[in-house]
């Protein structure tokens, strides 16, 4: 009998403190990251498959420990690598003038810095962002009723319970 090569292949994959689905192909396991969109997720997809001679439709699951720590390198300093600076989500940073790209905690950690700065000074947008109100010109009379409790009229069977 011939015996049929399996290819083994990891469910799942650790990234950056994420696990993410290994049965799908790098550039979408990577949308798993927050701070890593689609059009991003395909660009660092690209470059890390041409650095390391992978075929694009590779599954994630199937590659090696040594080319996910290399993947990570890219996703951590894309601008070295090469990808573009239009790609990365932190541009001219307000603290220190440099281009970034930042994921996961890190990406939380500076919008809660900006927004905490802006509600600090005192502007429009830090305050509405401060009361969990709308930021960008909406109306708010029919909408945006989720992030407090049900608004309308109470039935009289409910008050007698």
């Amino acid at each position: 009998m011939a015996e049929e090569k399996v290819d083994e292949i990891n469910y799942i994959v650790r990234l950056i403190g994420k696990d993410l689905d290994g049965t799908k192909n790098i550039s979408e396991g990577l949308r798993g990251l927050k701070g890593i969109s689609h059009r991003v997720g395909e660009i660092i997809a690209k470059k890390f498959c041409k650095n390391e001679n992978v075929a694009h439709k590779t599954k994630l699951g199937e590659l090696t420990t040594e080319q996910v720590k290399k993947l990570e390198e890219i996703i951590a300093a894309p601008q070295a690598n090469g990808v573009p600076i239009w790609a990365l989500n932190r541009r001219k940073d307000y603290d220190t003038g440099e281009d970034k790209h930042l994921t996961m905690n890190d990406l939380d950690f500076q919008l809660r810095n900006d927004f905490g700065r802006l509600a600090e000074i005192k502007s429009y947008r830090g305050l509405r962002h401060m009361w969990g109100l709308t930021v960008r010109g909406q109306k708010t009379r029919g909408t945006h009723r989720g992030k407090s409790g049900a608004v309308g009229v109470s039935k009289k069977d409910n008050k007698k319970k």
